[in-house]
């Protein structure tokens, strides 16, 4: 499968054997809720990788040298409710001094449309980094909402991190949005009918708060 340059397959041995363990449906939702802060961490690790650096001077217990720490303003991790948030949860342990927003949006199970509901984010999103999360890239929609919002408060630097997309949700985020990369375990081939992933991993927000 050839995809847009900007979409990126993390296919380290420890995503993909958490993946296949997130397919699983006999997994359950508190060992799902698990592997998805698991996954979200690596996933993070990956997508953070360009993050500016300085050198700050510091003292060892043997004598001062030059060493290097994140430069700018603290990152910015928005979820996609409610989903997004079992995935945030891992990127948030590994940089533990982000700030959070939020955005809320549903797909309408008749136009497959993203509709807002709720939207908080940091004044200052402008001079941050910003790691979008949401376990699915299936239509794309809720996506391409989310970072059109927060392209229009104001942030420049934005990644979107996800577990699965779909082969046809990657292109179309990736044809709106070539600026954003996407950082994902997978990128399954089509979608059904109803929007869904397939193989995919079924509802992600139902398994994650086992609500179905």
């Amino acid at each position: 499968m050839s995809l847009p340059h900007s979409i990126h397959v993390v296919s380290h041995p420890l995503v993909q054997h958490k993946l296949t363990k997130l397919r699983d449906k006999a997994t359950s939702s508190t060992n799902f809720r698990r592997l998805l802060r698991e996954i979200g961490l690596l996933l993070g690790y990956d997508a953070t990788r360009d993050l500016p650096m300085m050198q700050a001077r510091i003292e060892t217990p043997i004598e001062a040298m030059d060493a290097p720490m994140l430069d700018g303003k603290k990152l910015v991790v928005v979820p996609i409710l409610r989903a997004g948030l079992g995935l945030a949860e891992g990127v948030i342990d590994l940089v533990p001094l982000a700030r959070v927003g939020h955005v809320g949006l549903y797909r309408d199970p008749r136009t497959l449309q993203a509709v807002e509901y709720y939207l908080k984010i940091p004044q200052d999103i402008s001079d941050r980094d910003v790691i979008v999360c949401d376990p699915m890239l299936a239509t794309a929609h809720s996506a391409i909402a989310a970072v059109d919002r927060l392209k229009e408060s104001g942030a420049k630097r934005i990644k979107f991190i996800c577990v699965l997309g779909s082969e046809q949700g990657a292109r179309t985020f990736a044809e709106v949005h070539p600026d954003v990369p996407v950082f994902a375990a997978a990128i399954d081939a089509k979608l059904n009918d109803h929007g869904y992933i397939v193989p995919g991993l079924g509802d992600a927000g139902d398994r994650l708060f086992g609500t179905k």
